[in-house]
């Protein structure tokens, strides 16, 4: 059954429709022969259709009707099989119009579901991936921290090694010779 190309189900139920009329007739053939079929099915609901009939008719022309006569029995079992047949025909087009609102309504909680099924998915992807995300910004601040204390190690290095060169130059470096401090004279006499 290929659905997207060529719709079978709603074939189907045209097959259906076409099927039932029909068999509506087979009914009414089959009540109009049958005694049991035509008194205790045919005729009951005739004869109120009929008094349903006939008293809208008479209230709308504007006439009191207080007893309405019974239809013969010939014409109440045709009138029933008539009834009865037309009662199946819009049975199967009722039931063909349930079932494709049923397949709609199947076809569309299905597409949600999967919908549903994909919002899903895409929500555990983004939460799996902000996880890696964060994981990722704690490695960069480790690794900035580590190139921070590599860089300043760096630099410390390079000033312990500029300190070494200067201490190294100093003591290279002959110290000049302090001044001798000249001898203090002896005070003069005084006359």
């Amino acid at each position: 059954m290929v659905v997207g190309a060529f719709p079978m189900a709603k074939l189907l139920y045209l097959g259906i429709r076409q099927v039932s009329k029909p068999l509506a007739n087979r009914i009414k053939e089959a009540a109009r022969r049958s005694e049991f079929f035509k008194t205790y099915i045919c005729l009951p609901p005739a004869q109120l259709y009929h008094w349903a009939e006939m008293r809208t008719k008479m209230s709308i022309m504007g006439f009191h009707a207080e007893s309405i006569k019974p239809l013969n029995e010939e014409a109440a079992a045709e009138l029933g099989a008539n009834l009865l047949g037309e009662a199946i025909i819009f049975g199967c087009a009722g039931s063909c119009l349930l079932l494709e609102f049923w397949r709609q309504q199947s076809l569309r909680r299905r597409k949600e579901g999967e919908r549903v099924a994909s919002l899903l998915s895409l929500r555990d992807d983004l939460d799996r991936l902000e996880h890696v995300v964060g994981e990722l910004q704690v490695q960069v601040q480790a690794a900035v921290q580590r190139s921070e204390l590599d860089q300043l190690k760096a630099e410390l290095r390079a000033e312990l090694e500029e300190f070494k060169g200067q201490i190294c130059t100093e003591r290279q470096e002959p110290e000049p010779e302090p001044e001798p401090e000249p001898e203090p004279q002896p005070p003069k006499a005084s006359l």
